[in-house]
Formats: structure tokens, sequence, C-alpha cells
């Protein structure tokens, strides 16, 4: 699944208009000072595998800086030119450990939200990217084209959803909302918006130490949210390390949350009241009911739970 998606990233298009082309990149290409250079406070990407960040040291050691990281310039009280990092936070802080004291970067003037947006495709275009983020980032893209905060972008699609099934009455969503958030979804290219709100919204309300494994890459998210099914904390931690630490398999995690449930269940107290639940259960299910010889039981015993009611309940 993950080969098949991060073939379709090569898809995504007309999210950020704003990205500059090659004959433009190449008059506003010049060197610019690492120290006049400040990262966003809010980041899409949180997580940078330490492996990969070698290559890529390595890489520019052997070869230099082969794509330009892109600016805005910012106003700041200590200096007349200071700099904010719009996209190439990788190359950035390879550069910076390396020590280098330039970088070549292109400067544009750009808003808040346009920066955000920018930010936010070219994480998205990351081949190594997890569901998790990839969720996070098409709610931040999403949130920011319909102008709401997450909590409400999520609200209104699955007020959408909803409106499309016949739940609700129609126009809970306005025809703009419905036409930015269809074309959002195909400008990804990714998942369809249906798919998105079933499948991928889900995760983001998985166990908050079951979300960082996935975004560190240390888990995939099928095995994640089997984990996740486990409600004791220390259990699903203990799993959790388990998984990650001897690689288990999906078949194997299963069969240890099976395990888990069986000694939970047999350290439950047996009660009269869970014996009866129990009892009817199975009662339901075997073929006494059509038995003639057993109905007699069975109506007396009816008659008794009948009669235990009638004495419970207020006259």
């Amino acid at each position: 699944m993950q080969k098949n998606l991060n073939s379709d990233r090569t898809k995504l298009k007309n999210l950020a208009p704003l990205l500059l082309d090659e004959d433009e990149d190449f008059r506003l290409n010049r060197e610019i000072e690492i120290t006049k250079i400040d990262l966003p406070t809010k980041q899409p990407r949180r997580y940078f595998d330490p492996e990969k960040m070698q290559e890529l040291v390595a890489s520019i050691k052997q070869h230099g800086v082969l794509e330009p990281i892109l600016l805005r310039s910012i106003k700041s009280d200590q200096y007349s030119d200071h700099y904010e990092l719009v996209a190439g936070e990788r190359r950035f802080r390879a550069c910076k450990e390396i020590g280098l004291s330039q970088i070549p970067a292109i400067v544009k003037e750009l808003s808040d939200e346009e920066a955000s947006l920018i930010r936010l495709v070219e994480n998205l275009h990351r081949e190594n990217l997890n569901p998790v983020e990839e969720t996070e980032a098409i709610l931040q893209i999403l949130a920011l084209k319909l102008r709401i905060s997450q909590e409400q972008a999520i609200a209104t699609l699955y007020r959408m959803r909803h409106e499309v099934r016949g739940e609700v009455e129609k126009n809970t969503v306005s025809d703009s909302e419905a036409e930015i958030i269809k074309a959002t979804f195909e400008g990804f290219g990714l998942v369809k918006w249906e798919t998105f709100i079933s499948h991928r919204l889900p995760l983001l309300n998985l166990p908050m130490e079951v979300l960082e494994a996935i975004r560190q890459g240390q888990i995939e998210y099928t095995k994640a949210t089997a984990i996740a099914t486990v409600k004791d904390a220390n259990l699903r931690q203990s799993l959790l390390n388990e998984t990650i630490n001897k690689s288990l398999s999906l078949v194997q995690i299963k069969e240890k949350i099976r395990d888990i449930k069986a000694d939970q269940a047999s350290e439950r107290p047996v009660t009269l009241k869970s014996r009866f639940t129990s009892s009817i259960q199975k009662l339901k299910k075997l073929p006494v009911w059509d038995d003639k010889k057993k109905q007699k039981s069975l109506e007396k015993l009816i008659a008794q739970i009948e009669a235990l009611i009638a004495q419970e309940e207020p006259s």
C-alpha cells in the first residue's frame, strides 16, 4: 500500500501555485547566511530519521546543496535582514550540522497562510511520509483552504458525508465548502475524501504513544491500530515496546492481544449477574426452544424470573 502512495504522490498538483517555476528559481537563487535563518514556530514535519539525515549530510559534504531552500523575509528588532525557513528543513539542518556558514536559497515575499501551504505541500511530497503525517498534512491544508480550524474542518467533513448518505438535511455544508473539499482531494491524488474520513481520520484518535511510534517509523499503522485496542495503558505500552524491539508480525500481535484479553477475563470476579448474562447468551443459541420436553422447564424458569422482576418494580 505504501508503494502505491509513494507513486501517487507525484500526482500532487495545483495545491501551492505560489511555488516558483524553474526560471524564476534560477534568477532568485542566492547564498544566505545560515545565522540569519529562523525555523518557523510550527512545522508540519516533527521527526527526522537519523540514518537518512546522516546520508544527506554525507551527500552535501561530497556534492554540496543541489537544491536551494525556500525562505521568506521577516521583520526583526535585532537584524535588518532576517529570514524564516519555508521549505527545505532537512537541507538546512544538515548544513548547520556540517558547519557551513551559507546555504543556497530562494527568498520570496509570502504571507503566513501562503508559507504554511507551501510547507504542507512540500511535506506531502515526501516519499517516506507515514499515514499519520499524511493525514495531519492533508487536514491542515484543508483547514487553510476553508479558513477554519482543523477541528472545524473535521466536523465539516463528517457533515458532508452525512449529507451524501442522506442522514441529515442538505445545506449543512455550503456549496463553496463542498467544492473546496472535492477540489482539494482531487489535487492530492492520494485518497478520496470519503476514504479519508473512514480510514484516515480515526488514526488521529490513537493513543499518543502509538501515534508517536508511527511518526518515528517504528511501527506500521496496521500493527498500531491493533495494539490500540488494548485498553490498559501499561499493557498497551508493554506490547508496543515488544513489537518494536522484536519486530512482531501482525499475526503475533493479535495472538498476544487474545492472550491479554483472556487473562483479563479470568481475573474478573464471577458474580451472579455475570453468570446470568453468560447463561442467557448461551441459552439463546441452543435448540431447547423447540424441544417440547424442555419447554416446561423454560416456562417455569421464566415465571420465576418474572416474579422476581415484579417484586422489585415499584407498584
